[in-house]
């Protein structure tokens, strides 16, 4: 019986801890919990952050970056000065320059030059701030989506939101603080890591929400139990857990602690948040959302709803951007991927904007790198991975609106002016947040760790 209880004790939160973690009022003896609010170290910006996260690598030379130059040399050979001792995925010596046959217009008061593939991006062009010169370190993907999430390509150190959710702790008591929601045919590369709490307790970590009714695992009641059953039963653990804690010390017990808590106020919380049925015709029009229909615009909308019920990070993936060549094209393949998100990322400024929300909701648009500007022919050409330029763009949190900072050369290759580092990025996010990217450490063994390792930035150039 002892041994019963004991595997009980130890094991029992971890099925609904691993997907509902998130923030719980001090009470019954604990002085406060894992993720109660924080002081920052500085005034904010910003109190949340939506990352919509394009997996795969857009190609800034289809979508942001026109290159007549480039076009001009389609066919010709690369400078070998351009590829020697450079690392690729899959480009072979000899690569040629690929044009882009897409058609580009400048936009707004910023005259901000967005492509024909994202027609609704042209509305937004004066709430962004385009990131031109971005430049990362690592080529191949899952490692690159974990150095962008993580700031090492090793797996196992903790998310940015993982660290935003440590540092300044949650606004929600029935919501986790952060929370990841996926679209397209699969998950991104680098899967859980890429959310992970890594070594921070793991209350920081990111609950995905899963597609269909039941986006949240073990959260319904089982059948033939009331609500004052549950409600017996949530009390009864977390007694036990408090003994259990008391005699051993175990700060991961505060964290199975709140899963229960939080996994019982989301019981009530969760059923209407996940209800967009309940918003108005012409919002779902204009995300292009359909109540019950699992998208990227349905996951937009949710990013709204949840930030307005105090989330502070909130997560989207869209798969699929992974343009070589064959079935992964930089024709219908690109088309496909940009209509499935042009429109409900569009939608999703200009309705944090409406209801007021955008100056303290930081949004951030991108991927893991770019795409080069020599073509890689499979059954047909596409592009392979570039670390060395690509466009990001970041709207409201303190962001300056209508900005373009950054510039590549005459072919997209290399920045020339104002690069901006993933470190840099991730310094910036932190710095709207309230948070001091030097600042915000936690050790592990025996050393200090921080989102952006020793590296980084913030700039200053693009705030307000």
């Amino acid at each position: 019986m002892n041994s019963t209880r004991r595997h009980f004790l130890n094991d029992c939160g971890l099925g609904i801890g691993s997907m509902a973690l998130g923030s719980l009022l001090a009470r019954d003896g604990l002085a406060s919990s894992p993720s109660s609010p924080r002081q920052p170290h500085h005034t904010p910006r910003a109190k949340a952050v939506i990352f919509l996260f394009m997996a795969g690598g857009p190609s800034h030379l289809e979508l942001f970056d026109p290159k007549p130059e480039l076009n001009r040399l389609n066919g010709q050979e690369a400078p070998e000065s351009f590829v020697k001792g450079k690392r690729f995925a899959f480009l072979k010596p000899g690569a040629k320059l690929l044009g882009c046959k897409r058609t580009f217009a400048k936009y707004g008061q910023s005259g901000m030059t967005v492509s024909e593939l994202l027609p609704h991006h042209r509305a937004i062009v004066d709430d962004v701030c385009y990131l031109q010169g971005m430049k990362t370190d690592v080529f191949n993907h899952g490692p690159a989506k974990v150095f962008v999430n993580t700031g090492s390509p090793q797996f196992g150190r903790p998310s940015m939101g993982s660290w935003i959710s440590y540092g300044i702790g949650s606004e929600s008591n029935s919501l986790p603080s952060f929370v990841v929601l996926q679209s397209g045919p699969r998950g991104p590369r680098g899967g859980a890591s890429l959310w992970s709490s890594g070594f921070l307790p793991t209350v920081h970590q990111g609950v995905p929400f899963l597609k269909g009714p039941s986006p949240i695992l073990d959260l319904e009641t089982p059948p033939g139990i009331s609500a004052t059953q549950q409600s017996d039963f949530a009390n009864a653990v977390r007694d036990l857990n408090l003994q259990h804690r008391n005699t051993v010390g175990d700060p991961e017990i505060d964290t199975r602690i709140a899963a229960y808590e939080m996994a019982f106020r989301m019981q009530a919380s969760a059923p209407e948040l996940v209800d967009l049925a309940r918003e108005d015709r012409r919002t779902l029009e204009q995300y292009g959302a359909v109540p019950g229909k699992p998208s990227f615009a349905s996951n937009c909308l949710m990013a709204r709803r949840l930030v307005e019920r105090g989330v502070r990070f909130v997560q989207l993936y869209h798969t699929d951007w992974d343009h070589h060549g064959g079935g992964e094209n930089l024709d219908g393949a690109l088309e496909k991927v940009c209509l499935e998100t042009d429109r409900a990322s569009a939608a999703l400024v200009k309705d944090l904007k409406a209801r007021g929300l955008l100056d303290t909701t930081l949004v951030v648009w991108g991927g893991e790198f770019g795409r080069t500007p020599m073509g890689e022919t499979r059954a047909t050409t596409g592009r392979d991975h570039h670390i060395d330029a690509y466009t990001m763009w970041l709207a409201g949190g303190g962001i300056k609106p209508g900005h373009i900072h950054g510039k590549t050369d005459e072919i997209g290759y290399n920045v020339v002016e104002n690069q901006v580092h993933v470190h840099d990025l991730q310094a910036t996010i932190l710095h709207q947040m309230g948070l001091d990217h030097e600042k915000l450490t936690y050790r592990f063994q025996g050393r200090d760790f921080r989102l952006t390792d020793v590296h980084g930035h913030v700039v200053q150039e693009i705030l307000e």
